[in-house]
């Protein structure tokens, strides 16, 4: 792999810090960086599988947001629990959350952790934006993290130097599948 992807995971980081800058409205630009990042990271994601002409992945990152989605709006409607801020009773799970680790988590499973390293770190700082801003509390976050891990790490198998690993799961049986190509 080239270092492109790395590079191009770097791009959220800088926008990111750019919005941060020392200004009358940090509180606010913490929050909007939290939102673009929410976004930037999953759009990088499948941005990488045009860069790396990956079309199995494409198809992986559609399943994986599609249930990264569904996941979080059943339990959003289902729990009914209030904001921090009182606002509305969407609180959990964080859905920008669950969104930035999605895409970091993809990243990780179909390119390796070395290129999702700031994506993760861009996630977490997506997490740490939505409890300073009063939207979410620990447990919204940390939920939502790992909705968006554990759908992409589901749907997205581990390839790397001919293994591959992917979870088996059916009604009477939980395990792994790996297959290594000599």
């Amino acid at each position: 792999m080239s270092t492109r992807p790395f590079l191009l995971t770097l791009c959220p980081l800088a926008l990111s810090a750019a919005l941060l800058a020392p200004s009358a409205h940090a509180a606010s630009n913490l929050e909007r960086a939290g939102d673009v990042l929410a976004v930037g990271i999953p759009a990088l994601a499948y941005g990488s599988t045009y860069y790396m002409d990956d079309k199995t992945g494409r198809h992986q990152f559609y399943q994986a947001l599609a249930t990264n989605v569904a996941t979080t709006y059943t339990l959003k409607t289902l729990v009914d629990k209030e904001r921090p801020d009182g606002s509305d009773n969407d609180s959990f799970p964080s859905g920008h959350t669950a969104l930035a680790f999605g895409g970091a988590s993809f990243i990780h499973r179909r390119y390796g952790l070395e290129y999702s390293i700031p994506a993760y770190v861009g996630a977490t700082f997506v997490g740490y934006s939505r409890i300073h801003a009063d939207r979410h509390d620990a447990t919204d976050v940390l939920a939502g993290a790992a909705i968006g891990g554990l759908t992409s790490f589901y749907v997205t198998p581990y390839e790397h130097g001919g293994l591959s690993v992917a979870p088996n799961i059916a009604p009477d049986y939980y395990g792994l599948i790996a297959h290594y190509e000599f």
